[in-house]
């Protein structure tokens, strides 16, 4: 008896924490607290789903208590067996009918959802933008409006792990992958949708409200999976439009004021940066795009925006993502010439317009 007892407060106490631990999270990177089309979506075929369930986990127990209770065996009947009923036609055809309608009653939402959410027919008359996923980034290029298919290959602007995007306007997301497959989800605002290397995947997503949205790679792509995030900044349109035209107007080949920024630029240029990078229209996609860099509120995807931890990335990128593709691609960095180069990263802010304005509105 004490055993047993033992064994049920250590269930007890586990559910407890469960529960606890259930409600841990942010509203930004949550699926439950939906503030986009898709994630609204996801959300009913969540509730949907929950609802079946939980009345197949009821009626399963009630069975379960009934027959438990009816027919367990009695003093004086040991030897007692039940009349059998294997083989009733009826039961047989009861317990096959009714989990087929359970599982029709969840498919055909899903399935519906699915496509509305995938249907780009409507994609010419919004804003579209190419996703690439690589190792371990995100970059963004956003098609003009003259050119909404991407033919002509067309971009004015192009952003790395910030994707910033009007809210109530549904984007047009055209995705591809540079290496491994990855998923590109954002909890708040979207589902998930798998970026291959061979074929072109689209879907589109919608903001309801300004705010900044975490988002997640949801496919194991190598071992800094878990590190490859980005964010989804919304804001109105009136601001989306002021801060395209501050990226479409932003100089790359203007000089910092200061001279450790001055440095560093040359620096930048010097140590075969921007042979990687692009600032601007100038430079290489290899790398993530670092025309806004200034305005990020974390530096290579994870870490605070300091300088120290700037610094770091640049010196020794493979102690905060391994198997990143940076790591040996550039001549050898010393701290000092590191922090002139954050020191230039830090002050490239072509817009005000910025996750921080974001996160206020």
């Amino acid at each position: 008896m004490k055993g047993w007892m033992g064994k049920l407060k250590v269930f007890f106490l586990l559910s407890i924490v469960t529960f606890f631990l259930a409600g841990c999270g942010k509203d930004n990177l949550t699926a439950l607290v939906p503030k986009g089309f898709g994630a609204q979506e996801s959300m009913k075929l969540i509730i949907l789903t929950t609802v079946v369930m939980t009345l197949v986990f009821i009626v399963v127990l009630i069975l379960f208590i009934v027959v438990l209770l009816r027919y367990r065996r009695k003093k004086g009947q040991e030897d007692y067996i039940p009349k059998q009923v294997e083989g009733n036609k009826t039961l047989e055809t009861v317990w096959t009918v009714i989990p087929i309608i359970l599982v029709l009653i969840m498919a055909i939402p899903t399935v519906i959802s699915t496509f509305v959410l995938a249907d780009d027919s409507k994609s010419k008359d919004h804003l579209n933008i190419e996703v690439k996923g690589n190792q371990y980034w995100w970059h963004f290029k956003y098609r003009d409006e003259e050119d909404p298919t991407g033919k002509d290959k067309n971009y004015s602007i192009q952003t790395s792990q910030d994707l910033y995007i009007p809210t109530g306007e549904k984007v047009y997301l055209h995705m591809k992958s540079n290496d491994v497959i990855h998923s590109f989800w954002v909890p708040s605002i979207s589902g998930k949708m798998d970026v291959n290397p061979e074929n072109e995947n689209t879907m589109y997503i919608e903001a309801y409200e300004e705010g900044v949205y975490w988002g997640k790679c949801a496919e194991l792509c190598g071992p800094s999976h878990s590190l490859m995030d980005f964010k989804v900044i919304a804001v109105s349109p009136d601001e989306y439009d002021k801060w395209a035209k501050d990226m479409q107007d932003f100089d790359p080949k203007q000089k910092p004021e200061e001279k450790v920024a001055q440095e560093g630029k040359e620096l930048f240029e010097s140590k075969s940066c921007i042979a990687c990078h692009a600032i601007g229209n100038e430079g290489s996609d290899t790398g993530p795009n670092l025309t806004d860099f200034g305005n990020r509120t974390k530096y290579a995807g994870v870490l605070d925006p300091e300088k120290d931890n700037l610094v770091k990335w640049i010196t020794d990128p493979e102690s905060v993502k391994p198997g990143n593709e940076m790591t040996g691609k550039y001549p050898e960095v010393s701290d000092e010439e590191a922090g002139k180069i954050a020191e230039y990263l830090m002050q490239l802010k072509p817009s005000d317009v910025s996750p921080k304005s974001a996160s206020k509105n």
